[in-house]
């Protein structure tokens, strides 16, 4: 164990408020394809092309298409150790512990999080556009595309389309925790995603220590105390204090 890594656990053992922003990296090591990567192709479109309002209101069945493609492979994958490492240390922590993702998937709630805060919402949950009721549906593949809600109306993906706004109350319960602060970890996310990875800067402006650990160095390692360049999966599992 390198001395940073070890400085790392350190902190993480020793601070009443932690908070955890997650983003595609993570669930990349469970074999998710980036939602910009070269990976997160669909046939001729590009993904920005399909998650938008103006798509579905166009091609509701193109674009159900694609999300029937995307919870195929999600239901094939795993919880990888960096996800599992995240559900011990909310174990271990607590309500000193949140965890914020920009991932769709629910990987973290089959590795055990009790409580994530998801920006970008929930694949496996629809949304009626007439009624607007939400509804868990976890088949795999969709009997009925586009399916439909009791009502008759369209259902839509539970998710955050570009040219949305982020979920209210989960925005607001990630800026109170990351103003509350002791520690904030960056985690597999390339941090250029606004408002998400504003996050952290409000972290740091109220006096939180600031950790990054990604593959590759982001906009925001200039805040950090702390910079792991490495796959999640290795790097948290070692965060963890037997």
């Amino acid at each position: 164990m390198n001395s940073e890594v070890a400085s790392l656990r350190a902190a993480l053992r020793e601070s009443p408020a932690v908070v955890a922003l997650t983003g595609a990296g993570v669930s990349a090591e469970s074999g998710i394809p980036t939602f910009r990567g070269a990976g997160g192709l669909w046939r001729t479109f590009r993904p920005e092309q399909l998650a938008t309002p103006e798509a579905f209101a166009r091609d509701p069945r193109l674009v159900w298409e694609w999300y029937d493609w995307r919870r195929g492979i999600i239901q094939r994958a795993a919880p990888n150790p960096g996800h599992r490492a995240l559900a011990d240390i909310e174990r271990r922590k607590g309500d000193g512990f949140t965890l914020v993702t920009q991932n769709v998937d629910g990987l973290h709630d089959r590795a055990g999080n009790r409580r994530p805060v998801k920006l970008h919402g929930d694949i496996w949950q629809t949304r009626c556009i007439r009624c607007g009721t939400v509804t868990l549906n976890r088949e795999v593949p969709l009997v009925l595309l586009p399916p439909r809600c009791p009502c008759g109306g369209l259902l839509r993906p539970g998710v955050v389309w570009f040219g949305e706004s982020l979920p209210p109350l989960e925005w607001q319960r990630a800026v109170e925790a990351s103003r509350q602060a002791d520690l904030f970890m960056l985690i597999g996310t390339s941090a250029v995603v606004y408002p998400a990875a504003g996050l952290a800067e409000m972290a740091h402006e109220a006096g939180a220590r600031i950790a990054v650990i990604n593959p590759e160095r982001t906009p925001l390692c200039g805040l950090a105390e702390w910079t792991l360049e490495g796959a999640a999966g290795e790097i948290l599992p070692n965060l963890i204090s037997p």
